[in-house]
């Protein structure tokens, strides 16, 4: 994937939302007023997202684990009406810009939860031909090899495959906007088959073995 120019519109949108809330670009994991921004995400976005960041709402992305700048920017994209989701929309419409960081740095505090058990064991074919297109299309070169992004690029392994369906699929049609074209020019080079397959690949990728407590 090879990198690209920002897009008008959304270099605007990133430039601004760097002006804004330079403590989410540059200061991951320093979150503002967490236990007031954490009872506002109880009551405002639990119920669509998961109390722990992981929804099991149809179509409704995975915020645990993500990075604190990637959630400022997309709340902001929203608010803005860059992005076409009408619910974020509404309720983005209501932050104010502290909101938009208080919400991102508490969203960062959420540690990546795994998906739960899946019914079957995945298909391992697919799974192979989805490592071979992440590796051609050299998604690991942007998300990492472990898919867990970091500032402006999202985790996306155990994402939702729907969410991800829709995502990459959007990304092919332009109805998706991204703050640069790499997203678009890559995907635009793949079988839509096979942007299913990557979904199913990345949704089923295996999660990191659980980090051994620090010695007493």
């Amino acid at each position: 994937m090879k990198k690209a120019g920002l897009l008008p519109q959304a270099a605007a949108a990133i430039c601004m939302a760097m002006a804004l809330f330079p403590s989410a670009a540059a200061a991951q994991g320093t979150p503002s007023a967490p236990g007031t921004y954490a009872q506002r995400y109880a009551s405002l976005c639990a119920s669509c997202h998961g109390a722990n960041g992981r929804s099991d709402m149809a179509g409704t992305p995975v915020l645990a684990g993500q990075h604190s700048f990637y959630a400022i920017t997309q709340l902001f994209l929203f608010r803005e009406g860059r992005r076409d989701n009408p619910a974020m929309t509404a309720v983005a419409k209501t932050m104010s810009d502290a909101d938009l960081r208080g919400f991102s740095d508490y969203i960062a505090t959420l540690p990546a939860v795994p998906a739960p058990p899946a019914a079957a064991p995945p298909d391992a074919a697919r799974m192979t031909r989805g490592q071979a297109l992440a590796q051609e299309h050299r998604c690991v070169i942007c998300h990492g090899a472990d898919l867990s992004g970091g500032q402006q690029v999202p985790r996306i392994g155990q994402q939702h495959e729907d969410y991800l369906q829709l995502t990459l699929h959007g990304f092919r049609t332009g109805k998706r906007p991204g703050y640069t074209q790499a997203m678009g020019e890559a995907v635009s080079r793949i079988a839509p088959e096979d942007l299913d397959t990557l979904a199913y690949y990345v949704a089923r990728f295996p999660a990191a073995p659980a980090k051994p407590p620090p010695p007493k």
